[in-house]
């Protein structure tokens, strides 16, 4: 079932299906490795309207929630 990442609970992994940002915002997550068919897992969400940190291709990331809530994933086991 695709969910946002926003959406994601904390520990579990998706798989980067859609990111419905413009050009530039889908460039820049491409810049930090995160591409359609990206397995992402969160492993933090700040509360209220904070990043969320995530581990992509063996590296950590924060994303703030406005971009992250771009990005389409299907939650995998």
């Amino acid at each position: 079932m695709s969910c946002l990442l926003t959406e994601l609970p904390r520990g579990r992994k998706g798989i980067v299906r859609r990111i419905t940002a413009g050009r530039v915002a889908t460039q820049r997550l491409a810049d930090m490795g995160i591409t359609v068919g990206t397995t992402i897992k969160v492993k933090e969400s700040a509360p209220f309207s904070g990043p969320i940190c995530v581990f992509v291709r063996g590296s950590t990331l924060a994303i703030g929630r406005g971009l992250a809530s771009k990005i389409v994933v299907e939650e995998i086991s």
